[in-house]
């Protein structure tokens, strides 16, 4: 009885006293009043390096944009030209140059901010190094898993850098040829000949074959007859160019003189002559086709026979009807040849003549 009302005063919940407190509550003073310096020291230098690193990325996007935005002035500016038909193409520039500020302006950010989150860890005495062994870890595991991804972009990225094509370029991928629609940092968009579209990965291109740099050569055959005079062919082609490179549809089209470089194959009834004009990049097809055809209407016009002579119709007599000599002749049998064994089994058996007796004769003994 006694030692049952012993444990029950001890569980009952007993009120702090005032001393005790006092002392608690002087205590967690004295713990505040210890730190609060550092707590403030620490806020403070975690505010600055955020504001500094917010203006910092601020400042560089800012000028990343201003810069591109003066570079697409720039191809705005002789856009229309012929400087800038030469040079520059303004949509080839723009997208170039967006892709390039959009590149810059997440590098920036990336290692701004990075930067700015593992100084505040500092700040707040983290331990580091196992964070940044498992983003290590991490960042290995997702290259692995998207390597055709970074492959992509990376491509891409050097790509865009080394202007190795642009928008309006007709290229030779590999893959897919066609003129370039729209450049990506992971994709590159194609249109073809038959109008279909091709995305194609950078990171699938091997070799690239720009036919719209530098310059372009129109290519024209021209076949003729093996008889026709070349002398003559000669002048009238080069003329025909002369004319076609005096057209002012066509001057800046045509960059040097349209040149006839000769025969270029010779058979028994017909020759091929060849015609070359260095063109503008870009317009080799179209430089080929008037080109083509004004040498056609020029040669007609001269009288100059192209292509390969048809060969001459030989005519045939007319056929005579032969008369048929087995027509009337029967088919052979073994019964038409007297010798055959069946011939001679058909034959009649001749008659036996009549035996004669003298008078007198008797017939027996």
């Amino acid at each position: 009885m006694f030692w049952s009302a012993a444990l029950a005063a001890d569980s009952t919940p007993r009120a702090p006293s005032l001393d005790e407190a006092q002392r608690t509550a002087n205590d967690a003073a004295g713990w505040v009043e210890e730190n609060w310096s550092i707590w403030l020291s620490n806020g403070l230098r975690i505010i600055l390096i955020i504001v500094i690193a917010v203006a910092m990325r601020s400042l560089i996007r800012r000028a990343i944009t201003k810069l591109i935005a003066r570079m697409n002035r720039t191809a705005q500016a002789v856009d229309g030209t012929a400087l800038g038909s030469l040079l520059v193409n303004a949509e080839r520039r723009r997208q170039r140059s967006e892709a390039i500020g959009s590149v810059l302006r997440s590098v920036a950010s990336f290692v701004i901010m990075g930067t700015a989150a593992l100084t505040v860890l500092s700040v707040l005495k983290i331990n580091l190094a196992p964070l940044l062994a498992s983003a290590g870890v991490a960042g290995v595991a997702i290259g692995f898993g998207a390597r055709n991804l970074v492959t992509d972009f990376l491509s891409g990225v050097f790509m865009i850098l080394e202007d190795q094509y642009g928008v309006g370029d007709e290229i030779d991928a590999g893959v897919a040829t066609g003129t370039v629609v729209e450049v990506g940092l992971r994709v590159t968009k194609l249109r073809g000949a038959n109008g279909a579209i091709w995305y194609v990965r950078n990171g699938e291109v091997k070799r690239i074959g720009n036919l719209s740099q530098g310059w372009a050569m129109a290519e024209v055959d021209v076949t003729l007859r093996y008889d026709e005079d070349l002398d003559r062919a000669r002048e009238i082609i080069a003329t025909a160019g002369e004319e076609m490179a005096k057209d002012p549809a066509w001057t800046e089209k045509i960059w040097e003189p349209v040149e006839v470089m000769g025969l270029d194959s010779v058979t028994l009834d017909s020759v091929v002559v060849r015609v070359q004009a260095k063109s503008m990049p870009g317009h080799a097809a179209g430089v080929a086709r008037e080109l083509r055809w004004r040498i056609k209407q020029a040669l007609d016009a001269a009288g100059i026979r192209m292509g390969v002579p048809l060969p001459a119709a030989e005519e045939e007599p007319a056929a005579v009807p032969v008369p048929d000599v087995t027509a009337a002749v029967a088919a052979p049998s073994a019964l038409n040849n007297p010798t055959s064994p069946q011939s001679q089994a058909t034959a009649p058996i001749p008659p036996v003549p009549p035996t004669t007796v003298s008078p007198g004769a008797t017939l027996g003994k």
